[in-house]
């Protein structure tokens, strides 16, 4: 059998093409192309050089459409047997190639080229092309003439022109010998033999056997045959139709059934050369229906003797292969699936191993050409088997050639066979599309009922290669066959394998590299975020605040600055920076029972503008570990990283990431054998998306710490201090723009920092250095619970501190020049330079200080003294001398102030008692800040108490003495507000009841403000006391009795007509001093002296009594009543029936006359009639028969002698 067989290769011409001498591969290759585009020579174009000896027998010869057709045999090839019955397979020209400068001597080569033309009888044209011949040579060729023909030195046009010229003049040549060879042949006969006949004389044979006559039909009708396949040969299909119709008369009268087919074969190939360009509906059921009896009679040729020394079985089976081929298109698919079959199943009977070849070969191409892919790659292997049993390394070359091709219908395809078909764009293209490759194929890759037979065809791989000598083909089946089915491999076969990737590495060249890895399996794990001294924010140079809205880069959706922002779009942004190092985090799994070493592994940088630096991993067996793999950018752009390059096995291959992704989507969709990383024990990791890298230019990079300090600042509650916190720039690019802001939790335990040190500082250049006072103050730690952790001291006390989530942090946005000056030019119109955001987290560790055990008010009234005026404020003047020396004693009697509304003096205390937990002694110091309003811009002066000092394991208590406050109004929305329903509460009321509210957390608020307690501890540990909850805690028990004034007020003055009225709402309150004069403040004894006493009413209704005045002397006895009074009086003392309009106050008038000189007490008091629900809440009573009784403070009185 001969491959690539159709029915029209009968009336194709074969020239052997030879090399004489020496000729260089390279321009062979040129030759032999040049001679293979002049594979059809039209008649038309060689009647210049055919000359017509004698009547030729071609009668109908089409020399306007016909043509001759070629067949080169580079490096010729074998006598064929067959050539009597089938005149194609003879080589009836020779064209020898000679390279002249390789072949100087030009008669050795005539000498070669005859020599070369004796192995070929049945040549009938001979040329030998000599091509580049120098002038020497050119003036011997002329001279030797013969078949040696020159081509002189030319472009190659010219020498294709030329050959062109020489090509025709073969084929008229060829033309002309064959009509003398029919003329010959028709005259005077010839015996044509073929092996199926005996080795005695044919014709001695046939006159015992057949007789004379049908010997002589017998010759004649083969004779007939073989000038029908010269006739095809000659281009002339309707003379070879005409012999090969007398040719099938005399094989049918004869009984030569192997001659019969093979003219019904030339018959079938001069019917489509006479058909050709011509449509004919029926021409194809006429060539099965002719074929059909060419294979009917070529199995009636078989003779059984014969049938272990030759067989027409082959050209049964050839005939076969040609109809296949003829019919060969998708309509008919289902003929050609059968006769292929048929073909394959006559195999078995071949005599030849390299007929079977051939079969499997052609059947493997057809069955290709019809797209049934798995059907070729499944005689592709038998084909391949074969050659395996040849004892040769070319045959197992062939065979592995032959295995690569069925790859790709078996789904085990090297990865490089698939990128020979991408185009160059392709291959340049990014990660997210350089592999794409549609699921369900990535999927079929590992369908597990084709596991058994992948794994066949990559061990055949294995063996062949491993015989070829090709140690890359073997270890890129072994890496294959490992990484896809180590689920069905035992242990030994894995170890098997390994031991074969390793002696493949072995004959492999230092650095060899590989299209398709082995192990291990790599993915993506993470991409990790930017430290907090390196977090980018885009740059808005429009905006004064161009960080404004800004999240830090990342390849997260969340970040904890991110102010909710929606997404852009589906891909995260990421961006690196030229000349600071990278990391990506991914994860290996090696699922195999060995150890894996990887001798490095790096990121796989294709894009060109980042550094990889490889590491070392070694992974034990079945296990799986995450690594930090890092880099460095070196020019801005896109980054592209489809996956990471590894050596391992002495072989450098690429891991891609999209390759694993789709592998684990099958495993999850129950598609893939197994998940590597799953088995490895490795947790199910979510889906990373690969984010959109971008390199930009170098930024400034500022660092931090805190000086003379360690990973926190340890303080007390209220403790000030200041920190000084060090910024140095690292990077190589001067900071130009900065701004700090603070965030996080307890924002206002920072109370300065010196923004104006950084920003004196700028531009800071790299490697400056810039120091940043901070302010800090401890916060107040809440009650002991999970916000608090709890531990001993060294002494065993309770400690509690803070967590670190709580402390603040510094934001520092920071940015460099907006362009590089060497950079300027080129990056005008790109983006601009980003900025920086650095996190200084304060980290202050609160630890509990003082802690309060307990607080409450203490109050004390001391009686004021009677005088013709209620007690008058005295302002001091500025610049008197009285001020400077009684400073002291004004900033004293500040806090000992007269109540206007009970004309008593009063002194109130706020208690603290302070336990010491700590294992550090304090010192208490209390200053008060007091109001002065004899000073213009009303300043306040501040007034120190004496320390106290609270040692370790000890509690002690402080008094803060407190200012008088009280609201001038008694208002019943303070009592009212449960009492009043929902519904019948008006807007003015509740307005109302706000209000007052209001103004008494603002009075709280302002004594608050005005006391500073302090503490120290050693020489630099000092805070401030938070006493406000302490003050909250205190008048919540007695905030009426505090805040709220007396219903009724009551007040005694002495009546002269000289005397300057005052009233009682015209006292202020605040920053006054009492007069102390004798002779103000006395009373003469034996001397009636007008007295009259003034209520007030301080609420807004009015109220009706019953006034009562008594007075006492020191023992406390009432003087005016009984037996022993020495008080005598004039006017109305008791059941004084007044009626006080609302906020207004009245006076009552009456006289005294004492009789004992002394110390006597004024007490006012009253009996309210008709109490109001304000009233009764005031004084705590609900019954509203209970009477309400008020009585005023006691007024001294000091009565003398009369001189």
């Amino acid at each position: 059998m001969e491959p690539d067989v159709s029915i029209g290769s009968m009336s194709i011409i074969r020239i052997a093409v030879l090399p004489i001498g020496p000729v260089p591969t390279s321009k062979l290759r040129g030759y032999v192309s040049m001679l293979d585009r002049h594979r059809r020579i039209e008649l038309s174009a060689i009647s210049s050089f055919y000359t017509e000896h004698q009547k030729s027998p071609f009668a109908h010869q089409p020399w306007e459409s016909g043509s001759l057709r070629f067949k080169f045999m580079v490096g010729g090839s074998p006598a064929s047997p067959w050539e009597d019955f089938q005149s194609n397979r003879k080589i009836l020209a020779i064209i020898g190639i000679c390279h002249c400068p390789s072949s100087p001597n030009l008669e050795s080569v005539v000498d070669r080229f005859s020599a070369a033309c004796k192995s070929y009888t049945s040549a009938l044209v001979k040329r030998c092309f000599a091509f580049c011949p120098c002038d020497s040579q050119l003036e011997e060729g002329s001279k030797s003439g013969g078949n040696l023909i020159l081509f002189p030195p030319a472009d190659r046009q010219t020498q294709e022109f030329h050959l062109h010229t020489m090509m025709q003049d073969i084929a008229a040549s060829l033309l002309m010998e064959f009509e003398k060879w029919v003329l010959q042949a028709e005259s005077a006969g010839t015996i044509l033999k073929t092996p199926l006949d005996s080795h005695a004389s044919l014709s001695s044979e046939e006159v015992y056997v057949l007789g004379v006559i049908k010997a002589k039909k017998r010759r004649l009708g083969r004779a007939q045959k073989t000038i029908g396949d010269y006739c095809l040969l000659a281009g002339s299909p309707i003379d070879a139709d005409a012999h090969y119709s007398t040719a099938l008369e005399l094989a049918r009268l004869t009984g030569d059934y192997f001659w019969y087919a093979g003219a019904m074969e030339g018959s079938v190939c001069a019917l489509l050369m006479d058909q050709v360009g011509q449509k004919d509906p029926n021409l194809c059921e006429e060539v099965k229906y002719r074929y059909n009896s060419v294979i009917l009679h070529y199995r009636k040729s078989f003779i059984q003797d014969n049938a272990q020394r030759v067989s027409p079985l082959s050209f049964e089976l050839e005939a076969t292969l040609k109809l296949a081929r003829f019919l060969c298109r998708q309509e008919l698919a289902k003929e050609v699936v059968d006769l292929l079959m048929t073909a394959a199943d006559g195999a078995k009977s071949l005599i030849d191993i390299n007929d079977q070849l051939i079969l499997y070969v052609e059947i493997a191409r057809l069955f290709g050409t019809l797209g049934y892919q798995r059907k070729a790659a499944f005689f592709s292997r038998q084909v391949a088997q074969l050659y395996m049993q040849q004892e040769s390394r070319y045959a197992a070359i062939s065979a592995t050639q032959v295995l690569a091709m069925t790859t790709k219908a078996y789904r085990v395809q090297s990865r490089a066979s698939v990128s020979k078909h991408s185009t160059p764009t392709e291959t340049r293209s990014t990660h997210a599309d350089s592999w794409k490759m549609h699921q369900t194929n990535v999927v079929s890759l590992f369908e597990s009922q084709w596991s058994t037979l992948q794994m066949v065809v990559l061990r055949e791989i294995l063996q062949s290669s491993v015989r070829a000598g090709d140690p890359l083909a073997a270890w890129s089946a072994a890496a294959r066959l490992l990484r896809s089915y180590y689920p069905l491999i035992t242990p030994a076969g894995q170890n098997g394998l390994a031991t074969a990737l390793s002696n493949s590495a072995e004959r492999l060249p230092s650095g060899t590299r590989c299209a398709d890895p082995a192990l291990p399996f790599i993915r993506l794990h993470s991409f990790p975020l930017h430290p907090s001294q390196m977090d980018i924010v885009k740059r808005n140079p429009a905006r004064e605040e161009w960080w404004a809205g800004s999240a830090p880069s990342g390849p997260f959706i969340y970040t904890p600055f991110s102010k909710g922002e929606a997404e852009t779009g589906s891909k995260q942004e990421l961006t690196w920076i030229v000349g600071e190092p990278v990391q990506v985090l991914v994860e290996l799994a090696n699922p195999c029972g060995f150890e894996l070493m990887v001798d490095s592994i790096y990121l796989s940088l294709h894009s060109g503008n980042c550094d990889a630096f490889p590491i070392c991993v070694n992974l034990p067996p079945n296990s799986s570990k995450v690594i930090t793999l890092s880099g460095i950018p070196t020019s801005v752009g896109p980054v592209s990283i489809p996956g990471c390059t590894v050596h391992c096995f002495g072989v450098i291959t690429e891991h891609l990431f999209k390759e694993v992704d789709n592998l684990l989507l099958g495993a999850a969709q129950g598609l893939v054998l197994s998940d590597p990383f799953r088995c490895c024990g490795s947790p199910k990791l979510r889906n990373i998306s690969f984010p959109v890298i971008s390199v930009v230019p170098p930024l400034p990079l500022l660092v931090s710490h805190i000086e003379g300090g360690g990973d926190a600042v340890i303080l007390y509650e209220g403790e000030i201090r200041e920190v000084l916190i060090s910024l140095a720039n690292a990077g190589t690019v001067p900071v130009e723009q900065a701004h700090i802001s603070l965030s996080g939790k307890n924002q206002d335990s920072v109370i300065s920092v010196a923004y104006d040190v950084l920003k004196d500082a700028l531009p800071l250049k790299p490697g400056a250095e810039v120091t940043l006072p901070v302010t800090l103050k401890a916060w107040q730690l809440g009650p002991l619970g999970p916000d608090s952790a709890g531990g001993k001291g060294v002494h065993g006390n309770i400690v509690r501190q803070s967590k670190d989530s709580s402390s603040p942090m510094l934001l520092i946005h920071y940015a460099g020049p907006l362009a590089n000056p060497e950079e300027e030019e080129e990056t005008k119109g790109t983006a601009i330079p980003p900025g920086r955001r650095l996190v200084v987290p304060l980290h202050i560790c609160v630890l509990q200080g003082l802690s309060f055990v307990k607080a409450r008010l203490l109050s004390m009234e001391i009686p004021a003294r009677i005088g013709e005026n209620l007690p008058k404020p005295l302002y001091l003047e500025n610049g008197s001398s009285e001020d400077s020396a009684c400073s002291e004693s004004r900033n004293m009697d500040g806090l000992i102030k007269i109540d206007p509304y009970r004309g008593s003096w009063g002194l109130r205390f706020l208690e603290l008692e302070l336990s010491n937990p700590t294992d550090v002694v304090f010192e208490i110091s209390v200053s008060v800040q007091l109001e002065d309003l004899s000073n213009e811009d009303n300043n306040k002066s501040l007034f120190s108490y004496p320390k106290t000092r609270i040692d370790r394991d000890y509690s002690a208590r402080v008094l803060i003495p407190l200012e008088h406050f009280k609201l001038p109004i008694l208002d019943g929305s303070l009592f009212l507000e449960d009492k009043i329903g929902a519904n019948c509460r008006s807007s003015s009321f509740n307005e109302k009841r706000n209000n007052n509210k209001a103004e008494l957390t603002a009075s709280i608020k302002n004594l608050i403000s005005r006391i500073k307690v302090r503490w120290q501890s050693g020489r630099s540990s000092a805070g401030e006391l938070n006493i406000r909850d302490a003050v909250k805690t205190a008048l919540q028990t007695s905030v009426m009795d505090v805040m709220l004034p007396d219903p009724l007020t009551f007040g005694f003055k002495l009546c002269k007509m000289s005397s300057e009225s005052y009233t009682i709402s015209s006292v202020k309150a605040s920053n006054i001093k009492v007069s102390t004069s004798l002779s103000k403040s006395s009373v003469l004894a034996h001397d009636m002296t007008p007295m009259e006493v003034l209520v007030r009413n301080n609420t807004k209704e009015v109220i009706k009594m019953s006034l009562g005045i008594t007075c006492r002397d020191v023992a406390g006895e009432n003087c005016i009543e009984g037996h022993k009074g020495t008080v005598l009086w004039a006017g109305v003392l008791s059941g004084i029936a007044l009626e006080v309009p609302p906020l207004d106050e009245i006076k009552h008038c009456f006289s005294l006359y004492f009789l004992v000189p002394g110390e006597y007490t004024l007490v006012a008091a009253a009996l309210i009639d008709d109490a109001n629900d304000i009233l009764r809440a005031r004084a705590r009573t609900n019954s509203p028969d209970e009477p309400i009784f008020c009585r005023g403070p006691p007024f001294h009185v000091r009565v003398i002698e009369t001189d």
